[in-house]
């Protein structure tokens, strides 16, 4: 069982690793747009090798080892009447809707679809922070009280990070 919750925790890292990654590898992809003809189709075509083996060679099967791994540890330990555990799920449903849709992006880079700016997508990539935060703080803590006050400082922390992204928009913008 240790070993499982062990390898649990290495897809889990993984995942995360992949998709912090590959959202910051659309941005760059994205900022070459600005580029001159020659200079952005060597640029974007290196980004769209980098993100296909990203995605399908560690995103992927991290995504699918750690969903599968973590149910099945679920169904040993017979967590089934336990509200963390479901409290969880939840966000882990959360984020299965998050690297849908992330997929969905990859797809539209891929085909040279260029719909998100680089900023829309360094907030995208700022959810992921969250769903890690809120996925830890569930786990740890699993008890009521404490999860009030861990959501309570999940807001906090989003409130900042928004406000660090408007701030650096605003930094970006002053130099341009």
């Amino acid at each position: 069982m240790f070993y499982l919750k062990a390898l649990h925790i290495i897809f889990v890292v993984t995942w995360f690793a992949g998709l912090f990654y590959i959202v910051r590898l659309f941005i760059y992809h994205v900022e070459a747009e600005q580029e001159e003809p020659l200079k952005k189709r060597i640029l974007q075509e290196q980004y769209r090798i980098m993100e296909k083996r990203l995605w399908y060679g560690i995103t992927w099967p991290s995504a699918v080892l750690a969903v599968g791994s973590g149910l099945y540890l679920a169904y040993l330990m017979g967590f089934y009447g336990s509200v963390w555990l479901w409290t969880k799920l939840g966000f882990v449903a959360g984020l299965v809707v998050y690297h849908l849709i992330t997929h969905r992006m990859f797809a539209q880079l891929q085909k040279d679809e260029v719909r998100y700016s680089s900023i829309k997508l360094r907030v995208w990539n700022e959810v992921a922070t969250l769903f890690l935060v809120s996925i830890v703080f569930i786990v740890v803590l699993k008890d009521a009280m404490s999860f009030i006050y861990g959501i309570a400082g999940l807001l906090l922390f989003a409130a900042i990070i928004m406000l660090a992204i408007r701030i650096y928009k605003r930094m970006r913008e002053a130099k341009a």
